[in-house]
This record gives C-alpha cells, structure tokens and sequence, in this order.
C-alpha cells in the first residue's frame, strides 16, 4: 500500500476528475433510468430539477465539474423556458413551429446511449472479467435461484445518489456536539481498506456508519472511496438497477493509476 504522503490528504484539495467517470449526458441517461420515463418524451422540469441538485451536490463535494455540465444545465434551463412558453398558431405547413424543443438533446442521448453499449460490448470481448475479479454470482444464484438478478457495475451517479440518500440520513438524525476531527483521505482509506479486509465485501451504507456521523466525515469517506476506485483498489456493484450497493475489495492491478499527489504521476 503507498505511504500516506502519496494521497492528497485535504478534501479541501482533493479534486475528482469527472471526465475519467461519466459526462453529463450519463447522467440525463442515469436520471431516464431513475425516474422511469420515456426517452422521447423526458419530463424536462423534473429532470432538469434533479440535474441541478447533482451540480449542486458535486460543488459540495469539491468535484471538478467539467464546462461540458454547466453547458448542458443552461441547455436543460433553455429547454425548460421554451416549453414553458406558450405554442404560437402555426400554418400547416410550419415544421419548425412544431418542433419539440427536446428533440435534438434526444438525439444526442439516444447516439450516446449507442456508443455506450457498443463501447460496453467491445470491453467485454476483450476483459476476461473472471480473470481479473470474480463475484460470488454463481454460488448465490444457485441459492436464491430464478429469482435472483445478478450485480451490475456502479457508474458515478449511481454512486451519488446513494450518497445523497446517506446525507439525508444523517440530516434526521441526532445532532451530537462532538469535538472536530481533521480526517484525511488517505488515513480513511487505509480505514476502508482494513475494514474491508475483514470480510469478502461490504455494504456501501455500512462504510459510513464507523466515525461520528457529521458531514466532513461523510464526505471524506465518499471521496476516499472515489479514489479507492480510481487507484482499482475496490470495485462496486449494485443489485439491479437501484438495488443495493456492495464494495468489494480487490488486489491492485500493476497498471493501476497513482494515488493524488504521488510524484510519479
């Protein structure tokens, strides 16, 4: 495991490069899913709502938003006016009249959706997953039998909403006047790594609930987790499409990146 210097230890500092996860088109598609709504008919205040309150929260949690997110809130927020207006009287004739202020974002999402899944396919062919990383699917499903739905792979988002879904959690609950704790995100690392260590896997919701519960200690733990990803010392799965979140633990590949702030990189 690399020294504690090797990370960038301020949250403050620490900055996520969301460009190495998902753009802002995933997480539209991540919002269609969420909501269960058609494609071709998006909902555009509902989502636009929701898409600004992700912005939101990646601010809070000092994510480097790309320019590509703000570009696609102020498309969201242009959208969402024109559909608000009201539709002027137009001759039969009149096709721009009558266009759908969403067509073209549709456009776009269901071309990205496409190379998605092409680029999806292609990996598969080329990663012998069970080579790399191997899952308890098959014991399990021989358990649980046709009921059962095998793990998918968590994207950004997905992470992120289980995030939100902690926050709010913990905003219910008891506030305790505890005295503050600078934690470092390579110490809670190393933390997550040891607990993880334990067992073969570990709920997501779980790996909050072993400090003091405040909002810095939340939001160390969620981005030393995004790191731990990005460094392929862990790997995420989820029951279903929204189902529960698992962390597994899995050895470091030689071709994994380099902690934050390491000199190498």
């Amino acid at each position: 495991m690399t020294e504690h210097s090797d990370f960038e230890s301020s949250p403050d500092a620490y900055r996520v490069k969301l460009d190495a996860f998902e753009g802002p088109l995933d997480l539209l598609l991540h919002l269609i899913r969420k909501n269960e709504v058609n494609i071709y008919d998006i909902p555009i205040a509902l989502v636009t709502e929701q898409y600004l309150a992700y912005i939101d929260l990646m601010r809070e949690l000092n994510l480097d938003l790309a320019g590509e997110f703000l570009v696609m809130a102020a498309t969201l927020i242009h959208i969402k006016s024109r559909m608000l207006l009201p539709r002027p009287e137009s001759a039969p004739d009149d096709t721009e009249a009558d266009e759908d202020p969403r067509e073209v974002l549709v456009r776009r999402l269901l071309e990205h959706q496409q190379f998605k899944a092409a680029a999806e396919l292609l990996h598969e062919r080329e990663t012998v997953r069970s080579a790399q990383f191997t899952r308890p699917d098959a014991s399990v499903a021989a358990i649980a039998g046709d009921e059962y739905e095998p793990e998918l792979e968590v994207d950004l988002f997905g992470l992120l909403a289980a995030f939100r879904g902690v926050l709010e959690r913990a905003n219910r609950r008891p506030r305790m006047v505890l005295p503050p704790e600078q934690l470092s995100i390579e110490a809670r690392i190393h933390q997550l790594l040891s607990r993880l260590s334990e067992t073969e896997a570990c709920g997501f919701e779980e790996l909050f609930g072993d400090g003091d519960g405040s909002k810095p200690f939340l939001i160390v733990t969620f981005l030393a987790l995004l790191e731990m990803i990005r460094l392929k010392l862990i790997r995420v799965f989820q029951a279903g499409s929204f189902g529960p979140i698992r962390v597994y633990r899995r050895a470091r590949p030689v071709d994994a990146p380099h902690p934050i702030g390491d000199p190498q990189t």
